[in-house]
């Protein structure tokens, strides 16, 4: 698996009841292949992996890689606090067919980077999977530092590493130290600056209801290196980001972007609760005019071609 391009962390529709709307699932799916995304993740923060059992969450791979039909790649989160239950989903992941893996540090554990290479490692050696690890610190209160990335790559089987820390450092670093791995943008608001520096992908949430807008932001910069184009378009972008990561609401806001493009999506899990009116009506307008937005640079590109 070569993990580059729109990867999608797909979101999990959850009926009121919070119960896995299973039927949306697959519909969410049939349209990010037919929108162009380069691959999926299932399990996934945006997939809100956290309030779901281990139980639901190997079903979820199931459903997903039966669903795919193995059209476009289809990998697994497997975050866990226990590295016994990560090893059960990246195994299991192995065990259904699954593409790759989406390694994570353990949350709340806050390991040294010797403990948390090692967590990785025994995942890698269990499963035997291509994986890309995925480096949020904010949200798992340890980072993937020179010495975690350095045991890790010992094994050929880490293959990128999606850097949502939003410390630009940490990308100079991955592009002069550690070049093996593919880089992926997991900092929305930075991947003009990632494709600058050579990255092959981004797993972007933004995807689930605006696939056409990520995919021409990385056909302009990572296919066509034209970043004149490139940067006009993340301008546009730019609102979105900025008011999904607004008080903290972001998984609300995937899914509400997707039910406005008539997708379903459903509804956030406790203890997540869905935006208010006035989060609703901010969102909306920011959507329709990035929309706007970029259709008409790309309209004036294709006049001038």
């Amino acid at each position: 698996m070569l993990m580059e391009g729109i990867i999608t962390p797909v979101v999990t529709p959850f009926h009121a009841d919070g119960s896995i709307d299973r039927h949306s699932f697959g519909e969410m799916l049939e349209h990010l292949i037919s929108a162009g995304v380069h691959a999926v993740i299932v399990g996934g923060s945006t997939g809100e992996f956290y309030a779901q059992t281990l139980a639901e969450r190997v079903e979820m791979m199931e459903f997903g890689v039966d669903a795919v039909r193995r059209r476009i790649p289809v990998m697994a989160g497997v975050s866990a606090s226990r590295t016994e239950d990560s090893i059960m989903l990246a195994t299991a992941a192995r065990d259904l067919g699954l593409d790759g893996l989406l390694v994570g540090s353990p949350p709340y554990a806050a390991p040294t980077e010797k403990e948390n290479a090692l967590h990785a490692l025994r995942i890698d050696r269990a499963a035997g999977l291509p994986i890309m690890l995925y480096n949020y610190p904010h949200r798992t209160g340890s980072d993937m530092g020179p010495e975690y990335l350095s045991r890790v790559s010992r094994s050929p089987r880490f293959r990128a590493i999606k850097e949502s820390s939003g410390d630009i450092d940490r990308l100079h670093l991955l592009a002069r130290e550690f070049p093996h791995l593919t880089i992926a943008c997991g900092a929305d608001d930075q991947a003009l600056e990632f494709f600058v520096w050579g990255a092959r992908s981004w797993v972007c949430a933004g995807s689930n209801f605006l696939a056409a807008e990520h995919i021409a932001l990385y056909e302009a910069c990572a296919v066509k290196g034209d970043f004149e184009l490139g940067r006009r378009i993340m301008k546009a972008m730019l609102p979105l980001m900025t008011t999904l990561e607004r008080g903290g609401k972001f998984v609300q806001g995937v899914k509400f972007g997707a039910r406005l493009a008539g997708l379903p999506a459903g509804v956030p899990r406790q203890p997540l609760r869905s935006l208010t009116k006035e989060e609703k009506r901010e969102l909306e307008r920011v959507i329709r005019t990035l929309r706007t937005a970029v259709r008409s640079l790309l309209e004036a590109g294709s006049a001038h071609a």
